[in-house]
């Protein structure tokens, strides 16, 4: 089979995007995925997504892990899934998609993507670290220096040692001063650090807000990616409204024999 490809990366998070709107990839074939996402044997990636139809809304996403194995939301790669639906003509400048956790809207202004996030009702304080979910879960740890962090190999020890199986994504961050910090993680599924993780930059900007880290409702992280951003509304639930904000970008189009 000759499969039509594109890729795409938002900060550095870099993803293998299919048109399945034909319902033509084989979505069990777990071992294709990781091949495809594989950066030595195959096309290279944190991720592979689907775009297919979905009646009541734009699209839908489905998302895979370079493992092969689906997963939680990924919120760099729901921004590059709206900027891929525009490249097609799906959409124009609003999206509206269904992924795993449900229903997402987007607005997209040339490179710039506004996705909303799901509404996070409760953000656990422990004594060194934060637990919350995005879509996805994810730990926040404050570090004295993030860029002195080995996070392949401390992230790891946390994922497996502390979560288990299942596991979790491992953020570890340092304020850069004001509402600004700076934000390395080690993903599930990829199972390594990720130039930048969508949910987990989401996370740390609600858990800062949450232990009085940030003063007002709008989050800056630097990512080793690059800079994204985070909006948010403080309710007497939880937090909603939640918008992760930055570019999604094409980066080449390609065709591989599977």
């Amino acid at each position: 089979m000759n499969l039509t490809f594109y890729k795409y990366q938002g900060t550095g998070n870099d993803f293998v995007m299919i048109d399945n709107r034909d319902n033509v990839f084989p979505k069990s074939n777990t071992q294709l995925v990781a091949k495809l996402c594989d950066r030595k044997f195959g096309i290279g990636a944190d991720g592979l997504i689907l775009l297919e139809n979905d009646k009541g809304t734009d699209f839908k996403m489905v998302y895979y892990n370079s493992d092969g194995n689906t997963s939680t939301m990924c919120g760099n790669g729901g921004r590059c899934l709206v900027a891929f639906a525009k490249y097609l003509g799906v959409i124009t400048d609003k999206a509206t998609f269904m992924a795993v956790d449900g229903l997402h809207h987007a607005t997209i202004e040339g490179e710039v993507v506004s996705l909303q996030m799901q509404d996070v009702n409760e953000v656990q304080e422990h004594k060194d670290f934060l637990f919350l979910d995005t879509g996805s879960p994810h730990h926040v740890q404050i570090v004295e220096d993030v860029l002195k962090v080995d996070v392949p190999v401390e992230g790891a020890k946390l994922r497996y040692g502390r979560y288990g199986d299942n596991g979790s994504n491992i953020n570890f961050v340092t304020s850069e001063g004001g509402d600004t910090f700076k934000v390395r993680t080690y993903e599930r599924g990829v199972e390594d650090e990720t130039l930048s993780c969508g949910t987990g930059v989401t996370a740390v900007a609600l858990a800062m807000h949450k232990i009085g880290k940030v003063s007002g409702n709008k989050v800056a992280i630097k990512t080793q990616g690059g800079d994204l951003h985070v909006n948010f509304e403080r309710g007497d639930s939880g937090y909603q409204d939640i918008h992760l904000i930055g570019p999604a970008k094409y980066v080449f189009k390609g065709e591989i024999v599977c």
